[in-house]
Parts: C-alpha cells; structure tokens; sequence
C-alpha cells in the first residue's frame, strides 16, 4: 500500500480569476495558495469567458467546467445572486451548472480522491459537495450572501441540510455565525476565519505611491450592496471641500451610477487589478466604504477591499456592520457611520478629507489592525481546520 506525501485538497467555488491580476476578486485562489504548503490542492470553478479549461497556478490545479453553451454561459461571471437579479432569464442557468458542477465533483472524487473538500458558499457549492462527494470530509466557508439572502423558508432547509453534514464551517463575521448555531451547528463545529489579505503588496503600493490631496476611492462590484449611489449622494453635499471619486468595479449598476454621478467629479474605471487597486487605495485621502443590506437580504461578510485599503494605511470611512466593525474601530483606525446615512456619510468624509492629523492616526491605526487578517495568519488557520477535517 503506498502513502500519500501531503493529504489532497479539493477546493469548490464560484467566483475565481481567469488570469492573474484580472480584477475578479481572488480571495479563493489567495487561501488556495496558503493550503497548498500543506495540502495537494485542486480547485474545480465554473468555466467563464476567456479562461484555460485546465491550467496550473502556482502548483494548483484549476479545472473549470462548462455548463451551459458558450454563447449563454454568463451565470457565474461575477457574483451569481446578482447576475440572477440583473436578468431573470438566467435563472435557466440555475440547474444547468448545479447538475454540471455535481457531475465535476463526482469526476474529481473519482480521479483525484480528495481527503477533504473546502466548499466556499453554502449554496450551491456546499450544497452539491454534500451530494457529490458524501464520504469526503466537508468544510463550508460562508461569505455573506448565502447566509444573509436566500431566506425562504425551503431555502433554510436546504441550507441547515448542507450544514449538518459539514464536518466544520466558517465564517466571516460573528454575526453570521450566530445565525449558523441558530440554524443547529454546534459551536465545537464553527468558527470565525475570515479571508486574508497579502501585506507585501500593500507595503509596497504604501512606499511607492504618493496620497492625492481630496481623491476619494471607493472600490467593489457595482451592485446594490455597496452602497455605491449613496456616496455619490454623500459627496454632492459636501460643496465647500474640493474632492474626486475614483470608482473601480463592474456590475450591473454601472450606468445607473454614471447616470447619477453626471457632471460630478467621479471617474468609472471599471475592473482593476489586484496592483492597480492597492495604487488607487493608497493614493486616497479617504477610502469610503458605504456597503447596506440590499433589498433581498443580501450584505457584506467582511469585504476584502476594506482589509487592503487598512493594509495601506489608508484613512476609512465605513458603515457600521459586522465584520466590517471587526477591521475598524469608530475613532481609532477609522469612522464608522449609519448604514443608508448620508448626512453621517458626508459628515464622516469631510472630516477625514480635512483633518490630516487625525487621518494619519486612523492609517496608523488600521495598518497594525490589518496585521491579523494576513494571509499568512489566516492561511495557517485554514489549513488547521482542514486537517482537524481530514482527522
């Protein structure tokens, strides 16, 4: 009988880059890195647009599975529950890529024999890995969405469903996992391990790039939760300090926020890279992060924008939710304000666009509280979690 070097990994998720430094978030394939010291790692992803089917990065394998024709397959390309409130038609898609994702992970645990699977989303990555790979240790990763939208009551049971055959689950925040417990998981079987963010590159773009007097960035997806039109609202009002706003993100509110900020100083940059995004983070005077509850439920676990933007030391403004209050202390390491407030949101950022002391204190402040989300500290706290799994 031969004996494997380093236990092997299977890693599930939906939202994962196409090419370096793409711009779509990276999060997943940055913990995969982390895994892969101690762990042979797979990551299997839905097939998006302009990507190899099979490819190798940095010693992961990335397989990508198609699942709907070419022309039409634009589900997973970007955020799944937003792309479904975009355009309903695409909900045609939904059983397409359960049953295609099923059938790759059925694949993968026939070819690959994974010791363990890391689902990141309870739905629908954890949902299929609890009916495609059953006899495999399951960790689920929940990041927001899945546990703050998706609340009808069919849509819980099926959630608590996946849960209870999770050999452990994460999160990002402490209020979600109040609301996992509520749902049955024992404490002994959750914890809080949020994403990490890499400190070097922050460093760096910190040495290299000077502050923009006035400039105000504000980075993430263009869809409703980012809270992106109530900013644009906030700096209208501001009128006696001189400001810009430099946008970066996609999404489906692109033109509804152009519309909005016509014959403002705001620049739409669209998608950035990873580089590009730590340059504009640590050129700000103000990083503004506005996230609210969208309509359907749907809010912020802990945005990794907001980790980088702390990691350059960056002057923060943010709302005052779970996970985000985790990384900002209100008057310590940055403001805090209402969610939906535009009068506190205005108030907040004239205050960090013009008080210089008090923004280096906050920069100072949020660059030591970034030290904790390093994707060293939190890659080692992963790869525990998984070999309790394996265990």
């Amino acid at each position: 009988m031969t004996h494997r070097a380093r236990p092997r990994l299977l890693v599930l998720a939906s939202t994962f880059p196409a090419h370096a430094d793409d711009g779509v978030p990276a999060f997943v394939l940055d913990l995969a890195r982390q895994e892969a010291l101690d762990f042979e790692t797979v990551v299997l992803t839905p097939r998006v647009p302009d990507a190899r089917q099979t490819e190798v990065v940095d010693g992961i394998r990335v397989v990508r599975f198609p699942y709907f024709p070419r022309a039409f397959e634009d589900l997973a390309h970007g955020a799944i529950l937003d792309n479904l409130r975009e355009r309903r038609t695409r909900f045609l898609q939904v059983p397409a890529l359960l049953v295609a994702q099923y059938l790759a992970v059925r694949r993968a645990v026939r070819t690959f024999r994974p010791d363990v699977v890391h689902a990141h989303w309870l739905v629908p990555q954890g949902l299929v890995a609890a009916l495609a790979a059953r006899r495999v240790p399951l960790v689920v990763t929940t990041h927001g969405g899945d546990v703050y939208a998706l609340r009808a009551a069919p849509l819980v049971r099926l959630k608590r469903w996946v849960l209870g055959r999770a050999a452990h689950v994460t999160t990002v925040n402490g209020e979600m996992r109040e609301q996992l417990t509520d749902w049955g998981v024992p404490e002994a079987r959750s914890s809080v391990v949020p994403m990490g963010v890499d400190l070097a590159p922050a460093a760096l773009a910190r040495a290299r790039v000077d502050r923009r007097p006035g400039r105000v960035v504000a980075v993430g997806r263009l869809v409703e939760k980012k809270g992106f039109g109530l900013l644009v609202e906030a700096l209208r009002t501001i009128g006696d300090v001189p400001w810009e706003l430099v946008m970066i993100g996609d999404g489906p509110w692109r033109a509804r926020l152009q519309r909005q900020a016509d014959g403002l100083p705001v620049t739409f940059l669209g998608q950035r890279g990873k580089t590009e995004v730590l340059a504009a983070l640590a050129s700000a005077t103000v990083v503004v992060v506005p996230s609210v509850p969208a309509e359907n439920g749907d809010q912020e676990g802990l945005p990794v924008t907001l980790l980088e933007a702390a990691a350059v030391g960056a002057g923060i403004v943010a709302s005052d939710l779970p996970g985000i209050r985790d990384v900002v202390v209100d008057g310590v390491s940055g403001l805090l304000v209402p969610p939906g407030d535009i009068a506190a949101l205005t108030a907040a950022v004239r205050r960090v666009l013009t008080d210089s002391a008090a923004r280096d204190r906050f920069g100072a402040a949020a660059t030591t509280a970034a030290a904790a989300f390093s994707g060293t500290v939190i890659g080692e706290r992963y790869r525990a979690v998984l070999h309790d799994a394996v265990g």
